[in-house]
């Protein structure tokens, strides 16, 4: 990859995170204008309450994009995977009508692994339209990193260009702020040497990587 696509999937990562964190942040503003000119107590109360819910969805999405796209976790090679599950946990949380299931049999996980791990885990949240289960599993085994995430619902929303970034085969022009995240980690896996794979069907979602140095 080049410099000028580097800054391509750069700016496209930085547009998924406005994005992301446009309606809670435009329902803070809304909150306070509403704040400002309510008198009623209780009508006060309810402004709060959504100020407070607004106020979490945004430091959640921030905690976990920070991880999932950015250098967090500390300045090890590795990141506890509590740290991971926690921030996909709070995700989910404020998804709603998402059931989480997890299978995780190593403490830490390379930092190129957790990236996989967290936006598989986004990737398939998206696909849930309708809601329904989110299955996370990952281990280290014979020094590669497994991990598998299988979205299973009434109906799956998954574009296949997405799936095609994740093999890193998109076509000129397909870059967008909405396939930049499987971009990126077709850039982690091929980096490690390892691969990503999907399979989607009428009720789910799978994808699955292997990442033997990460």
């Amino acid at each position: 990859m080049n410099d000028t696509d580097s800054l391509d999937l750069a700016s496209m990562l930085c547009s998924r995170l406005c994005h992301d964190l446009l309606s809670p942040v435009g329902a803070l503003t809304n909150g306070l204008e509403l704040l400002a000119d309510e008198r009623d107590p209780d009508m006060r109360q309810r402004c709060f309450e959504l100020l407070e819910q607004s106020a979490k969805v945004s430091a959640d999405k921030l905690k976990f994009f920070r991880l999932a796209f950015g250098a967090a976790g500390g300045f090890g090679e590795s990141v506890p995977v509590d740290e991971a599950r926690s921030v996909t946990e709070a995700l989910v949380g404020d998804a709603k009508r998402v059931e989480l299931n997890w299978a995780l049999s190593a403490d830490r996980l390379p930092k190129g692994a957790v990236k996989v791990l967290l936006n598989f885990a986004q990737i398939g949240l998206d696909a849930l339209v309708r809601g329904g289960t989110l299955d996370v599993g990952a281990e280290s085994r014979d020094g590669a990193s497994e991990i598998v995430v299988r979205a299973a619902g009434p109906r799956i929303a998954f574009d296949e260009i997405i799936g095609r970034a994740l093999e890193g085969r998109l076509k000129p022009g397909e870059l967008t702020s909405r396939t930049a995240a499987a971009h990126m980690l077709s850039m982690v896996a091929a980096q490690a040497g390892g691969g990503l794979q999907y399979m989607l069907s009428d009720d789910a979602l799978v994808l699955g990587a292997v990442l033997p140095g990460a």
